[in-house]
């Protein structure tokens, strides 16, 4: 079974996507751009301003669903410029400052809007399956 999401706490999609789509225990988000939910518009031309925005984003999705950062297993970061990667990621690290996520970082071309960051994750809810030591 495959549920929408949608809040007015992160930016409406800007095109035939979805904020989200929870399966399950499972809620895989979009990505996000640093997109004022309100206006729609870019918040800044700032990395940290856009890096924060994008978080905030990505929190209201998962709050929309009783989430929050802390159940997200999974993180897709794209940066126009691998030059802002210093900045971005202490940002990052302290919305992630405990037990942080698996993650990928990527350069791209461009990105929507002409924003410099966009991330998108993968997230559980009720703690998932328990994991167990295999090793022997």
């Amino acid at each position: 079974m495959k549920k929408i999401i949608s809040t007015s706490d992160a930016p409406a999609a800007i095109g035939p996507y979805s904020q989200a789509i929870r399966s399950g225990d499972f809620i895989f988000c979009s990505g996000q751009i640093p997109l004022d939910p309100k206006s729609g518009e870019i918040v800044s031309d700032d990395i940290s301003a856009q890096t924060r925005q994008v978080l905030d984003n990505v929190s209201g999705v998962l709050k929309s669903e009783g989430l929050s950062l802390g159940d997200v297993l999974k993180t897709t970061i794209f940066l126009t410029d691998l030059g802002n990667f210093q900045i971005v990621n202490e940002i990052y690290g302290s919305y992630f400052n405990n037990q942080p996520p698996a993650r990928s970082t990527v350069q791209v071309s461009a990105l929507p809007k002409g924003a410099k960051v966009e991330i998108e994750v993968i997230a559980c809810a009720n703690g998932g399956a328990t994991a167990s030591d295999t090793s022997g």
